[in-house]
């Protein structure tokens, strides 16, 4: 009888490659050079300008690229002589001025959910539960403050001298003596964001925007469309606001030269919209926010052109340093 030997064969050819295939890695470990090709890079989180709004650098590289997957809080950016702070999400994260591209530092902040704001002594963070913290500068030490306040559901917090406002949804609240006690001085809906100038404080709150000259005790409503106050900002002379009107369905944008008693509107040549986001002067120009995108004026609002268009279906918000402007773009404005 005659022996087929060809399969016998075959089985020790496959025998002999698995067992050299078993002592072989895996695969190749990868070199840095494609480490880097493959690395997400985040983009189109953060821009700035230094030049007037004439050219805009994308400095959103060393953020997490996912950083805007859960979008941006209401107050979740400074920018100072300090550096930059900046909130992606839950996270919290910290440049240098005038550092080198791609360079992030992520902080550890004590207050769960925070959002920031400038304070007299470093940056403020709080959350809605009512928890304030406050960032020693020059260092990386937070430390608990206003520790004794009364209330939550805490939308804001502003430190004028040596006085403090915390804006919440009852109100507003105010204390003479670094938070010991405190009083309430405005029980009209929410109060959101404040300024202080020439012995002048304004804040957006939930009937427009609202005034006081007597050191926050006594408030009165100077812009009062139907709806709320979007924005608020100092521009040189005067002020700049954004508030819903009810009627027209839209964002107004105005100015005051007289210490915010009247109001001039500045958006006729703007297209109408319910997500304008953002107003404020760099120089002599002015920089809107818009859902087409950053629109600058050099005649005080009377005519604006549009610098750099939106990105999907994102609106600037903007924030000035100096004669430094940066741009986040983010969902539904604010």
């Amino acid at each position: 009888m005659k022996i087929h030997r060809l399969p016998f064969v075959l089985l020790v050819l496959f025998s002999f490659a698995f067992y050299q295939a078993s002592k072989s890695p895996k695969s190749a470990p990868l070199t840095e050079s494609h480490k880097k090709r493959n690395k997400v890079v985040a983009v189109n989180i953060i821009f700035k300008s230094s030049d007037g709004g004439k050219t805009w650098q994308d400095i959103s590289a060393g953020l997490p690229a996912n950083a805007t997957a859960n979008g941006f809080p209401k107050d979740g950016f400074i920018a100072n002589e300090n550096g930059i702070y900046l909130r992606t999400a839950n996270e919290l994260y910290y440049r240098k001025p005038n550092s080198g591209a791609s360079f992030w530092k992520k902080e550890t902040v004590p207050v769960n959910r925070a959002s920031i704001v400038p304070g007299k002594n470093g940056v403020l963070a709080f959350n809605y539960g009512g928890q304030f913290s406050q960032k020693v500068n020059g260092t990386d030490l937070w430390q608990p403050i206003y520790t004794g306040f009364p209330g939550k559901n805490v939308r804001t917090v502003f430190e004028a001298g040596d006085t403090v406002f915390v804006g919440c949804d009852k109100g507003l609240f105010k204390s003479d003596d670094n938070g010991k006690s405190w009083e309430r001085v405005y029980d009209g809906g929410w109060a959101m964001k404040l300024l202080a100038s020439d012995g002048v404080l304004l804040a957006t709150s939930q009937k427009g925007i609202i005034r006081s000259v007597d050191g926050g005790e006594n408030w009165v409503n100077v812009i009062n469309e139907g709806g709320v106050g979007i924005a608020i900002e100092r521009i040189k002379g005067g002020f700049a606001a954004i508030t819903f009107n009810t009627e027209t369905e839209t964002r107004r944008v105005r100015t005051s030269y007289d210490g915010g008693k009247t109001w001039q509107p500045i958006d006729a040549e703007l297209p109408p919209s319910m997500e304008v986001a953002s107003i404020t002067q760099v120089g002599e120009y002015l920089f809107c926010g818009h859902p087409a995108g950053i629109y600058r004026s050099s005649d005080k609002g009377k005519t604006w052109k549009l610098l750099l268009p939106a990105i999907q279906d994102k609106v600037f918000n903007l924030s000035v340093s100096g004669n430094v402007i940066y741009a986040i773009p983010r969902s539904g404005g604010c």
